[in-house]
């Protein structure tokens, strides 16, 4: 099936997390296109390790941290900076400003946002991406994350021209 939607041309990273742990298995599954081949049992934070690499290759990005204007967010050790001063985020902070920045200036629903922060099954209030948004907008500065109407919200790369 890999094979198939690699020939296709689809590029989206994939993990292969298996219980097939053969040498010449692992070999296979690279080969048809995984990016990454993770045997069970694995430690979950060397799995959430690895799946944040292919996040990272996938928006090329493979350095630990993301610069855009003068944020900068270094991924591993979960830090924020502005203007060279650290900036104190919650997790959920954290995660949706590594999304925009992921994205940035690209216009992104809050559909979209809402998918990458929460956790499937997890219940989400109403206005709970527009409460971040707010909050990163009141730490960060109003400049950095505009507001398009109707659509959602967009992390600048530089100046904002309606």
């Amino acid at each position: 099936m890999l094979a198939s939607v690699r020939r296709a041309g689809v590029k989206l990273p994939v993990l292969v997390l298996t219980a097939r742990d053969t040498i010449p298995e692992r070999i296979r599954g690279l080969d048809i296109g995984a990016d990454d081949y993770v045997s069970k049992p694995v430690d979950l934070e060397e799995l959430a390790a690895r799946l944040r690499a292919l996040v990272r290759r996938a928006h090329g990005q493979p350095q630990e941290r993301l610069e855009v204007q003068d944020v900068m967010l270094d991924l591993a050790a979960r830090l924020v900076f502005c203007g060279g001063a650290s900036v104190s985020l919650s997790t959920r902070e954290f995660d949706l400003l590594h999304t925009l920045m992921l994205n940035a200036g690209r216009v992104m629903s809050r559909e979209q946002l809402e998918q990458a922060v929460y956790g499937w099954g997890q219940e989400i209030e109403s206005n709970a991406i527009e409460v971040h948004i707010h909050r990163l907008r009141a730490k960060l500065g109003n400049e950095l994350i505009k507001t398009v109407r109707g659509v959602g919200y967009v992390l600048l790369r530089g100046e904002f021209r309606p």
